[in-house]
């Protein structure tokens, strides 16, 4: 009995180790079809989205079309990034990043938002309209945005997920909805010219308690 039991234990250790092996990266053929796979980034990206949103408002027209672009390939690199440290990481690493991911969403994403709607004010008073958007703010804001997606690579290790499909997948995803976005947002911030700093730093504020409520109570 005592060797069954060690033979057992050696087996779900190969396995274990087998499922975060640098083959089992590119070639697991996975539970899981491309369309399931498209609708988790999906639902990875909509807290990009909603960055790319309220910062397009923000944007000069003639700078509209270039930040899109970083943004968009930003917040794609890290959607697909997060998820494959989670998946060589392993669940203990993500138990504990799931801890604190949401509060690290929090306060980057309120600080953020506080900070546009404090420069939408200084414009507001001294009429000067250029609209940039700086390397740290990009890069807190593609992490505050894609942490969570680390749990999400753990899960792709044990349900033997193609991970490389998958964060291709994701990672495009990303890209096109952030693209969009932000050229989206930029249209409402022509309706609402004044305002756009101020509309852009609130929807920041929001998404930050809307996460941060999501991972606290449900």
């Amino acid at each position: 009995d005592q060797k069954d039991l060690a033979y057992c234990k050696k087996q779900d250790l190969c396995e274990e180790r087998h499922l975060f092996s640098y083959k089992s990266f590119l070639f697991l053929g996975g539970n899981m079809d491309f369309v399931t796979i498209l609708l988790i980034g999906i639902g990875l990206s909509m807290d990009a989205s909603a960055v790319s949103l309220a910062k397009g408002m923000s944007l000069d027209k003639d700078k509209v079309k270039k930040y899109a672009l970083i943004l968009a390939l930003a917040f794609g690199f890290f959607q697909a990034l997060m998820p494959t440290i989670g998946y060589f990481a392993g669940n203990h690493f993500a138990e504990y990043i799931q801890s604190i991911d949401h509060w690290i969403a929090f306060i980057l994403l309120s600080l953020i938002g506080i900070n546009m709607i404090k420069e939408g004010k200084e414009e507001k008073e001294d009429e000067a309209k250029i609209h940039s958007i700086s390397f740290k703010d990009i890069l807190l804001l593609a992490i505050a945005t894609s942490i969570d997606a680390l749990a999400v690579g753990v899960s792709f290790a044990f349900l033997k997920v193609n991970l490389f499909e998958a964060v291709i997948t994701i990672g495009i995803t990303t890209f096109i909805l952030s693209f969009v976005c932000v050229l989206f947002g930029k249209t409402l911030g022509n309706l609402f010219e004044k305002y756009a700093e101020y509309m852009g730093g609130s929807i920041l504020i929001l998404l930050g308690i809307k996460i941060l409520i999501e991972h606290l109570f449900f």
